[in-house]
């Protein structure tokens, strides 16, 4: 056996023992691997996404509301699922082969959604009005596509990013200054694929045939798959650190057991190991904080925490193990934030959509665009702002803040729930001036009234704005600020708030519809439009946004960021 062969381990290498190993292994040198996988399986997923609310009304034959909750509730779990493939990674498996894992589950999952959708007896059969009537079977084998994807992409999505950043090592200074970068650059190779899916894949869903416009992300998912796997043998590998919600009960039932201890008021009092290292496998050691001091008292030793010369962990814990419980508990009124945002980010999937049908598509005597396709402007906006914020802002910023990165994470993120209230004043706004168009010339049932879908833009291109500030701080951020063994877990609670954003506007929809249609009207949202007023949920969105971003800075002032100690194992 080779010497350096020692030092790769479950497929991954261990270049902490190996500084040869190092100059060879991760930094931009292993990246494009990974965000060639990102790129793809981001192709893949909103080859899907991005049109399904046409796919569920017009060939599952669902009603508008029907529709848009089916999507918003599917986009929901598939920011769930990263819960499990979080807790898999930052336990037992790494992130490597979490990765791995799910991709394969993902891959298998398209390939269902692509038969449903093109193989006789499995595809919805339609009439000469090309009014679709699904059966039970094809139902059934449709969703069995769409939520074995959902599983899939658990295991994806809070693993990609941390294991990106995890190539650069933050005990190196010349590392740790690109790692803000990756994730600039991590969230435009995302936008690409989205691009590709927002006007490629929807013309050939709309004017091709659905099987095609599902087979073809099924192969980008299967080129995401070769990609991560050609970059094996130069990737950085973190250790998995065991259970971090074993190590998170650990401290509360420990802090409960000694109710009655008090904390001394010298922190270096508290149990903590001697070595350089920390006991939690993969994680750096934490300083001591004087926040939710009541959890301090797990790390308070007395006479009974030893049974025979050993440590009880449910009775003993490390200040580290206690700063773990510490971080995720300080980040979670940030991470609410992230919920109202996230409802607005998913109207572009949906009532952006079917705001969009009803405009007129022509972009030329001949060409007409699909309402779905809008979004790439939306794709265009990030990449755009992405190296205009990288190269232009960033410095500007840093000359007059002097912070390195140009903002603060927090102030990133605020930034960017700023730049969303804006959008949905643009988005209602512009409905308002759509239905008035109606009433003024009685087009009530006119399937496409003459004002061009081009109007729509706009509010593409603000939600686009807003990301590259709030969704690009928010992974920055939850990785930052995580443990160091509990980054998958982070950047999954991260992504649950995508999970929640979709919810709420799930219960917002129903909610409205139940209380607008109380009286026998039309409602806001009707399967008509021309009837409806969409403007006014946009504005309650806005106003939502606006109180959401007062709780912000209401958290973010008396936030006070992780302190690591020592060097990562």
């Amino acid at each position: 056996m080779a010497e350096d062969d020692k030092f790769v381990k479950d497929g991954t290498v261990d270049y902490k023992n190996n500084p040869a190993i190092k100059k060879e292994t991760g930094t931009w040198r292993a990246c494009p691997y990974i965000l060639g996988n990102e790129c793809c399986e981001r192709l893949a997923y909103y080859g899907i996404n991005t049109n399904l609310v046409n796919y569920l009304k017009f060939q599952m034959n669902e009603s508008s509301v029907v529709a848009v909750n089916n999507v918003t509730n599917w986009s929901g779990t598939c920011y769930v699922t990263p819960l499990l493939g979080a807790f898999l990674a930052d336990a037992y498996l790494g992130r490597y082969w979490t990765i791995a894992a799910f991709s394969i589950i993902y891959v298998f999952g398209m390939t269902v959604l692509t038969l449903s959708a093109s193989v006789h007896g499995l595809k919805p059969p339609c009439d000469d009005k090309n009014t679709c009537h699904p059966k039970g079977i094809q139902i059934a084998t449709f969703y069995l596509g769409l939520y074995l994807i959902a599983l899939g992409t658990g295991g994806i999505k809070p693993c990609v990013s941390s294991f990106g950043a995890d190539q650069f090592d933050d005990t190196d200074e010349t590392e740790k200054k690109k790692k803000s970068s990756f994730f600039n650059w991590f969230y435009f190779s995302i936008n690409i694929g989205a691009l590709v899916a927002s006007t490629v894949l929807v013309w050939i869903q709309t004017n091709v045939g659905w099987g095609w416009g599902f087979g073809i992300p099924a192969v980008a998912m299967a080129v995401a798959v070769v990609s991560f796997f050609s970059g094996t043998k130069i990737y950085r590998n973190q250790k998995p650190g065991g259970s971090p919600l074993t190590r998170i009960f650990q401290v509360i039932v420990a802090s409960f057991r000694k109710f009655k201890v008090k904390v001394p008021r010298d922190s270096c009092v508290l149990f903590e190991i001697g070595d350089e290292e920390s006991a939690v496998q993969g994680s750096r050691k934490l300083d001591h904080t004087e926040q939710l001091s009541f959890f301090d008292k797990a790390a308070v030793e007395t006479q009974s925490d030893r049974i025979k010369g050993s440590i009880n962990p449910w009775s003993l814990c490390t200040v580290t193990q206690v700063e773990e419980l510490k971080s995720i508990i300080k980040l979670l009124p940030i991470w609410a934030t992230g919920i109202i945002f996230s409802s607005v980010y998913s109207q572009m999937g949906t009532l952006f959509v079917l705001q969009g049908n009803t405009m007129d598509l022509h972009m030329t005597n001949s060409f007409e665009i699909p309402s779905a396709s809008l979004s790439l402007f939306d794709t265009v906006s990030v990449i755009f702002w992405v190296p205009v914020y990288d190269r232009v802002i960033v410095p500007l910023a840093r000359k007059i803040t002097g912070h390195k990165n140009g903002f603060t994470q927090l102030q990133r993120i605020a930034v960017g729930l700023v730049i969303s209230i804006f959008a949905m004043l643009i988005a209602g706004t512009l409905e308002l001036v759509r239905l008035r168009t109606v009433r003024q010339h009685n087009y009530y049932e006119v399937k496409h009234i003459p004002m061009s879908i081009f109007w729509q833009v706009p509010q593409y291109f603000v939600i686009g704005c807003a990301e590259v500030f709030t969704f690009i701080g928010q992974l920055e951020f939850f990785y930052e600020q995580a443990p160091d063994a509990m980054r998958s877990l982070c950047s999954a609670l991260s992504l649950i708030t995508t999970a929640l954003g979709n919810y709420l506007s799930t219960l917002l929809v129903n909610i409205v519809t139940d209380m607008s249609t109380r009286h026998g009207g039309p409602g806001w949202i009707p399967d008509n439009l021309n009837y409806g007023h969409l403007h006014y949920f946009f504005w309650l969105l806005a106003v939502l946004s606006v109180l959401n971003f007062g709780f912000f800075l209401f958290v973010a002032k008396f936030y006070t960021y992780k302190k690591a100690i020592g060097p990562s194992s």
